[in-house]
């Protein structure tokens, strides 16, 4: 992936949008500013190909010469999220069709039908063009498929290719349709069907779909876009051997099985908008939440997915398009927090980035894009985010191993069966999945986020928050995992075996049950307002909202209670030997019930202050200060951020744990040494020698502790 021994950084950019003598000027700039690898070509099918079958080399033959001559390595990207226009009006099948029926249209991007034989046809005919030309190129470094399978919500095509190929999927996979209609349960509503060809995708209805019907089409979409992915694979492993591929997966996007669809990759890479991502993608969150992280986006949404992209394989990723001023997208698109640029470089590399690529280089000056910003702005004139990646100390940054010691299972079947019947409006798969991560976050945890199907052997506590779907065979691998760590079940879980329908013995079916030691018992939606109180045996009580389930028991013990309410006095948080069951939805006791799972497993625990984050990587310990307020670590003030044009001194105080430092302000652990951005190195002698160190300017700063970092003191 790559030969470097730290971080190495690169660039998405877009020859084809300037004129031809800038592409010179602007590979040297690259060179100069450190960067080692170039994305290029994701959007360019119409100039490669103006017509069917005329190709048009030449100047992306030079494009790569360019980039080749100042020693930077292409990572060249297949066309095929923007079919031509010839291609489109010589075959308007090809276009996707919206959940109520209507052709999606050319004029923008991703507008085709993954299902499309047609489509396919000369997906593989570019692919296998441009491998031919440059599969062996030996400035190509590696391969990008497509770009942003799914984003657009275009995973899914509800007409076309997509609707004739789905009976023909349900028929291989069920064999009859006494199987099929057996499984989704169709005598329900006289939903039968006694011809294959009478199935429809689920489109537009009266009232609500049979989830089991919904579950199976998206299954099946999935695997459209996985076999159309593996196409492409196929063509480049023959003609561009020695090549990594990878793609550029997208921030929370649930339209197909990524840990399939990744399953053939070489690595996998993914798109970091920490400030769209807030604006765009956390709409369980409180106003006032946003508010404060409006300008860095949020710790937690971030890091979430670089552990989801580097559990998809166990392997490092790349982040192939990193934010580094505004985005256009989202419904509000502020400035970046000065620091931000670099907050999210070493938080990248921390979670497991080998590589950071920032999106783009100069900010477009046509067409959708031109709000968005650039390391260049539109004038060429270097942007805020360009002095933040000039200033990088990329040697400081090692690659290594992530050492956690929890495991989060995550997986996108019982993703869509929880939101296709929420029953609660104030709470989705992603909101449930993220109060556990954000909690054990919270308490100082490096998580690796992983399939439930997956090897969990080495892990000291597995938290499922919300498996949705189970069947014996897993209930058997959790029951195995449990022998050597303590698990952690949020609720919904076993609430549906693998056809959709709940066990016909109750949740959470009886292998499950055996594990847990309860059966369901009430489950209650609570809308805005209306909270449960849960208390254990000592301590305040905690309030559930939106969700409170409770459970029989059946060998296991009450651990917390309802209070007054339709479950007063019923189990709301069981445990039995290694495993721990939580009914009730409330931050505050998911982060108690976890600190003492923790604790119980031999898991250091560091409760840390609101926005404040650690993250370990390669024996280096990286503290990060999201937060826009002061925050306090061993007494020391961290403060806010300065004015970006005023001197900012900070100081290093004698003594490993002790430190000053400005929200974005990064730290990390360096061994027996202090470095700053501009590389200047302080040794812990130099802290025995002074009473402090004053650096000026100083908005990003990496710390060395000569002592544990499970030593942090918080008021």
């Amino acid at each position: 992936m790559t030969k470097s021994s730290h971080l190495e950084l690169g660039v998405c950019d877009y020859p084809e949008h300037v004129p031809q003598d800038r592409w010179a000027v602007y590979a040297q700039q690259q060179k100069a500013l450190g960067l080692t690898y170039v994305r290029i070509a994701e959007f360019a099918w119409a100039l490669m190909e103006p017509a069917e079958g005329q190709y048009d080399w030449a100047w992306l033959d030079q494009a790569i010469e360019t980039i080749a001559a100042e020693g930077l390595q292409v990572v060249l990207c297949t066309p095929t999220a923007t079919p031509p226009a010839w291609l489109i009006r010589q075959h308007p099948e090809i276009l996707p069709v919206d959940r109520e029926g209507r052709v999606r249209e050319f004029g923008s991007r991703r507008h085709y039908d993954f299902a499309s034989p047609v489509f396919r046809a000369h997906s593989r005919r570019i692919t296998r063009a441009m491998a031919e030309r440059y599969g062996q190129h030996p400035a190509v470094i590696g391969w990008q498929t497509d770009n942003e399978f799914g984003c657009h919500d275009t995973a899914r095509s509800w007409g076309g290719a997509s609707a004739a190929g789905f009976p023909a999927w349900l028929e291989q996979r069920y064999g009859t349709l006494e199987r099929l209609n057996e499984a989704w349960g169709n005598v329900f509503w006289s939903m039968d069907y006694q011809e294959w060809n009478q199935i429809r995708p689920p489109t537009l209805t009266v009232t609500e779909i049979n989830p089991s019907h919904l579950l199976d089409f998206y299954r099946y979409a999935s695997n459209t876009v996985q076999s159309f992915q593996e196409e492409q694979l196929e063509v480049l492993r023959e003609l561009s051997p020695g090549r990594w591929v990878t793609h550029n997966f997208m921030i929370f996007e649930s339209g197909f099985d990524h840990y399939k669809v990744a399953a053939q990759l070489d690595f996998a890479s993914w798109d970091n908008y920490p400030t769209g991502m807030l604006e765009f993608f956390s709409g369980w969150m409180p106003e006032e939440t946003k508010l404060h992280y409006a300008r860095t986006g949020h710790p937690d949404l971030v890091s979430f997915q670089h552990d989801l992209y580097r559990g998809l394989l166990k392997r490092p990723i790349w982040v192939m398009e990193q934010q580094c001023g505004q985005v256009n997208w989202a419904p509000y698109n502020p400035l970046p927090a000065d620091g931000a640029v670099q907050l999210w470089t070493a938080q990248a590399w921390a979670h497991g980035a080998d590589v950071v690529s920032y999106f783009r280089w100069r900010a477009a000056t046509m067409a959708q894009e031109v709000m968005h910003s650039g390391l260049l702005r539109h004038d060429e004139t270097p942007d805020r985010g360009y002095t933040e990646v000039q200033a990088l100390s990329l040697d400081a940054f090692p690659l290594g191993d992530i050492p956690a010691r929890v495991a989060l299972l995550h997986d996108y079947e019982s993703l869509w069966l929880y939101d296709v019947q929420r029953h609660a409006a104030g709470l989705s798969y992603w909101a449930q999945v993220m109060a556990y991560y954000s909690a054990l976050r919270r308490l100082g945890q490096d998580v690796d986020i992983l399939h439930p199907d997956s090897d969990l052997s080495g892990y000291a506590v597995i938290v499922a928050p919300a498996l949705t779907v189970m069947t014996p065979e897993r209930a058997a691998h959790l029951e195995q995992a449990a022998e050597h760590a303590q698990l952690v079940f949020g609720p919904r879980s076993g609430y549906r075996t693998v056809s959709g329908r709940t066990p016909e013995d109750g949740q959470p079916g009886a292998a499950l049950a055996r594990l847990q030691g309860v059966r369901l018992l009430n489950f209650d939606s609570l809308r805005p307002g209306l909270e449960v109180p849960v208390a254990g045996e000592d301590g305040a009580p905690f309030l559930a909202s939106s969700w409170a389930e409770s459970y029989r028991l059946e060998g296991a013990q009450a651990r917390y209670r309802y209070g007054p309410g339709p479950q007063a006095g019923q189990a709301a948080v069981t445990e039995q030997g290694a495993v721990t069951v939580i009914g009730a939805h409330s931050d505050g006791l998911i982060q108690a019930v976890l600190q003492a799972v923790l604790q119980r497993a031999g898991v250091p625990v560091e409760p840390l202050p609101e926005g404040v984050r650690v993250s370990r990587r390669a024996g280096r310990t990286l503290l990060q200060n999201w937060s826009q307020t002061e925050v306090h670590l061993e007494g020391t003030v961290l403060p806010p951020p300065p004015s970006p044009y005023a001197e900012d001194k900070m100081r290093l105080h004698a003594g490993a744990s002790r430190f000053s430092l400005g929200m974005n302000v990064s730290a990390v652990r360096i061994g027996t040494g202090w470095f700053t951005r501009d590389a200047s190195v302080y040794q812990e002698s130099d802290l025995d020698q002074a009473t402090h160190l004053a650096v000026t300017s100083l908005k990003w700063l990496l710390v060395g502790w000569a002592s544990s970092p499970h030593s942090w003191a918080t008021r």
